[in-house]
């Protein structure tokens, strides 16, 4: 299969740098790539543009990834909670996908989309879940999630959470 060349404007995991010129599929770059202004056909007008552009197009990223690393510091304790229908054994009855996750950290004060949730499969049992968000190419941060029957559950399951994790880390403070 033929691929294309594209110059990439941001960073773009497992393909690049900015200004890099990667060979991708030409669906990828069409309908990925291209429309959300992630990349240009590398052609020899927009090379002489991205040359022209480059140090501008370095500080936009620079500037939203310093803005995205503010967000993170604020979202970095975030724990968020959900109440599911489950059967005994902690089966939920559908499953907590992106949007669902999503849709409660914009409750929680925070605006972002569905698809900055990476979460590799959907959840379909209670319990508690880290589940990253990504708010910039190079910005990602752990989010707390906690899938119970009930509110107070899922509060429950949370401090649960917490009290482990300080004595971890009490734990590795006595080993060093």
């Amino acid at each position: 299969m033929e691929h294309i060349e594209v110059i990439l404007l941001q960073r773009v995991a497992k393909l690049g740098q900015i200004g890099d010129v990667i060979r991708v599929k030409p669906g990828f770059a069409r309908n990925y790539l291209l429309p959300k202004k992630i990349a240009l056909r590398a052609t020899k007008e927009n090379m002489k543009y991205f040359e022209d552009k480059k140090s501008q197009i370095e500080a936009a990223n620079a500037e939203s990834r310093a803005e995205a690393q503010k967000i993170a510091e604020k979202m970095e304790n975030l724990s968020i909670s959900m109440v599911r229908q489950a059967s005994d054994k902690g089966q939920l009855y559908g499953s907590v996908t992106s949007r669902d996750v999503a849709m409660a950290v914009k409750e929680a004060g925070f605006t972002i989309t569905a698809g900055q949730v990476n979460l590799n499969i959907p959840i379909k049992s209670l319990g508690m879940y880290d589940v990253v968000v990504d708010l910039h190419p190079e910005v990602s941060v752990a989010v707390k999630l906690s899938v119970a029957k009930s509110e107070e559950e899922a509060r429950q399951q949370i401090s649960e959470e917490i009290l482990q994790e300080d004595l971890n880390k009490d734990a590795n403070a006595v080993e060093e």
